[in-house]
């Protein structure tokens, strides 16, 4: 019969046995019912049955998310947290799959390192993006690497990639965005200056691969010039306070769900 320490022993070391397959298998994912589930696109449903979601990022898609099984906080707390909260709740017979893979301080040459590993492996039906503002905040602190064409260039290989090995991927790609908040509005100038060149290329790139674009600098000017408190949508000009976040996700389910009639269903 083990004693209680040997008992003890054994439950901590299944314990970290069990948290260490987890993580090998990214543990930024969650699904319903399954658990890190990847189903290739040839068993999917024409009305979304076992959907797989993938959103890449920075800092705003990360939401501070855990990368060991911790069902509270693995997909961060952000817009990806909100989404998958109103779908998976909603609509529970559709076998949703949601996975957060972005990551802070990325620029869009970040996701190149990381794309085969954190997106194609995963075999998504969508992969939404956001990605901009670190491109954007590099530049105007004086980075000569950072340039609006090199993010074009280097976000347009990586849709070409993923078109190429997910060729009936769903494509999303949000528009980055800034409020003159704090250090941005210090050099509003400049900032307005590099990320607009940055949004037009985004939204080149989402009419030349067929994508769901979703243009959020408008939604935060109207919200900002309704509730004007500096910090009350993103607190640093950059990063969405709560109701930030939230702006994102109804407007993200919005547009993704005129192309997607089944998550509005």
């Amino acid at each position: 019969m083990p004693t209680h320490n040997a008992m003890k022993t054994l439950q901590e070391s299944t314990r970290r046995k069990f948290f260490k397959q987890a993580s090998l298998l990214g543990a930024a994912a969650i699904t319903s019912p399954g658990i890190f589930n990847v189903v290739p696109q040839s068993e999917q449903s024409k009305d979304g049955e076992q959907f797989t979601f993938l959103f890449q990022g920075d800092s705003i898609t990360d939401g501070n998310r855990t990368r060991d099984l911790d069902w509270n906080h693995v997909l961060g707390h952000g817009y990806v947290y909100i989404i998958a909260a109103a779908l998976l709740y909603n609509l529970p017979e559709k076998k949703f799959h949601f996975f957060n893979r972005g990551i802070s301080g990325n620029k869009v040459t970040d996701l190149a390192l990381r794309w085969q590993e954190d997106t194609i492996a995963i075999k998504p039906d969508l992969v939404s993006i956001l990605i901009g503002v670190n491109d954007t905040m590099n530049a105007v602190y004086g980075n000569p690497d950072c340039t609006v064409a090199g993010y074009e260039n280097d976000f347009r290989a990586l849709l070409v990639q993923t078109k190429e090995k997910l060729p009936g991927v769903e494509l999303v790609i949000c528009e980055p965005f800034i409020l003159p908040v704090g250090k941005v509005k210090e050099r509003w100038q400049d900032f307005q200056r590099e990320i607009s060149g940055r949004q037009e290329a985004a939204k080149r790139l989402a009419t030349e691969f067929n994508a769901i674009y979703i243009p959020l600098q408008d939604s935060f000017n109207r919200a900002f010039e309704k509730y004007p408190p500096e910090n009350y949508w993103l607190w640093d000009g950059i990063h969405p306070m709560p109701n930030g976040h939230e702006l994102i996700a109804r407007e993200w389910v919005r547009l993704v769900g005129k192309k997607l009639k089944f998550i509005n269903s």
